[in-house]
């Protein structure tokens, strides 16, 4: 497995170096130095072989951090680990740079010592290990819960203990709150490549659903989407959504759970979408969701994504745009484009920027807007910037301009790079996924609260000219 661990600032200075195994020796941080930090325009692949010794790495902020193996370890496990393990730090110290690192490499060894045995990485939950390997500005916040000191020093360690050792190692079972909220995010990001011709050539949604948890005790949760296989079973009856819900929406695009979901705008329209390439968190029990699709979990306390996935059919773009570029001969560029939005008329997109390629021997823009919005030519860029602040649904904007273009002793064929848009439309999903329901069973039997946002932000958004 894992034979030793080292982290480097950008210069190639060894911060961290911690040794595992006995088949390396402390000079092959000097080998990684050598042949990846010293010559990073050769860098093609974040694994690096020399003879039988293999190199997995990641860049992070101003830091490389490295993973050294002489056996055919797993890579994805490997990186995992790197990723967990920066998470880690973060957790611990705020940030995680080459000043962090430094001023708290003491704590930072301990943890490398609980996280890897023998180069086998071990428990990694960020909040198991501050039960016990502490800081002096979180040994009270995590280990602490309303208990005098004498009781505390009593119960911590075998709080510690049930936690490192126990089946549900994310989550303490001392956890009380008075007003029981669950909050439900679905963010969204659209990707889409569309031809010169109207043609689409790429068009997927990537998703992920953050929860964030405030429920006493070792609560079970059920969740239900509207997902293709699980509607196609069900041919009766219909789900509810546990205590404490209710209709209503409030304020701030978030949504309570338990209203009729064809009231949503924008978000399911009680259609059933296909999801693929779902990815859990460890809290999830894969084999029930493998048997009948059921998610079902413990969740940690506070926030945690709870799943990411992948859909590729029947994504509802938000917006259309239909862009018109003329070369008039060598000395003007005339452009008309025309965004059109596909969404509701009671949603609106937010913070909308709409970057539309000019040639680099540019010299004078004359840009006329219509609609909503400005639009400002930046010769640094070699774009127009146009800046939407709110976008409202079943509208539409255009713009037109007349670029002036320089005399070029050796021209040069402009390339014409694509249109790209970056823009945020709250309670609209382009997959069409819609949160059915939220169960919370605890043995308390207390009422729990459930709200639910929707949010679709641009990916890779680009149009062709």
């Amino acid at each position: 497995m894992i034979s030793a661990v080292f982290i480097y600032n950008q210069k190639g200075e060894v911060l961290i170096s911690r040794l595992y195994r006995h088949d390396v020796k402390r000079s092959i941080a000097d080998v990684f130095r050598v042949h990846v930090i010293a010559s990073p325009g050769e860098i093609r692949s974040p694994v690096t072989t020399l003879g039988s010794t293999s190199f997995f790495h990641i860049r992070y902020d101003n830091l490389w951090v490295c993973a050294v193996t002489k056996n055919n370890s797993n890579a994805a496990l490997v990186f995992e680990f790197l990723y967990r393990l920066l998470g880690l730090g973060v957790s611990y110290f705020g940030r995680f740079d080459e000043e962090a690192v430094k001023n708290n490499f003491v704590l930072f060894y301990e943890l490398l010592d609980e996280v890897l045995d023998f180069g086998y990485p071990q428990n990694i939950e960020v909040d198991t290990l501050k039960l016990y390997v502490t800081t002096e500005s979180i040994r009270s916040k995590n280990v602490v819960a309303d208990l005098q000191q004498q009781q505390q020093q009593q119960q911590a360690p075998q709080s510690i203990t049930m936690q490192a050792t126990g089946a549900t190692t994310w989550r303490r079972n001392d956890i009380v709150y008075k007003k029981n909220e669950a909050f439900v995010d679905v963010i969204e990001s659209v990707n889409l490549i569309l031809s010169a011709k109207g043609t689409v050539l790429r068009a997927d949604v990537q998703g992920q659903i953050v929860m964030r948890s405030f429920l006493s005790g070792m609560p079970e949760c059920k969740f239900g989407l509207n997902d293709k296989l699980v509607l196609d079973r069900e041919t009766t009856g219909g789900n509810g959504t546990g205590g404490g819900t209710g209709a209503g929406v409030a304020t701030g695009g978030v949504r309570r759970l338990g209203a009729r979901a064809g009231g949503m705008s924008g978000v399911g329209d009680g259609e059933s979408v296909e999801i693929a390439d779902c990815q859990f968190h460890q809290c999830v029990r894969l084999g029930r969701f493998d048997t009948d699709r059921t998610i079902s979990f413990i969740p940690p306390d506070g926030e945690f994504e709870m799943m990411r996935y992948r859909t590729t059919d029947n994504v509802n773009l938000p917006f259309k745009v239909l862009p018109v570029v003329r070369e008039l001969g060598k000395a003007r560029v005339e452009y008309e484009v025309l965004i059109k939005s596909n969404f509701s008329a009671k949603l609106a997109a937010s913070n909308m920027v709409v970057r539309i390629p000019t040639p680099p021997n540019a010299t004078k823009c004359r840009i006329k807007v219509a609609g909503t919005g400005k639009a400002k030519y930046l010769p640094e860029e070699n774009a127009m910037v146009w800046r939407i602040s709110r976008f409202q649904g079943l509208q539409e904007a255009s713009l037109t301009a007349v670029v002036d273009l320089a005399h070029m002793t050796k021209p040069v064929p402009w390339v014409r790079p694509p249109i790209s848009l970056d823009f945020q439309v709250l309670m609209f999903t382009a997959s069409g996924l819609l949160v059915r329901f939220l169960k919370v069973f605890e043995k308390a039997n207390y009422q729990s609260v459930k709200w639910v946002r929707y949010m679709t932000k641009a990916g890779s958004y680009e149009i062709r000219i």
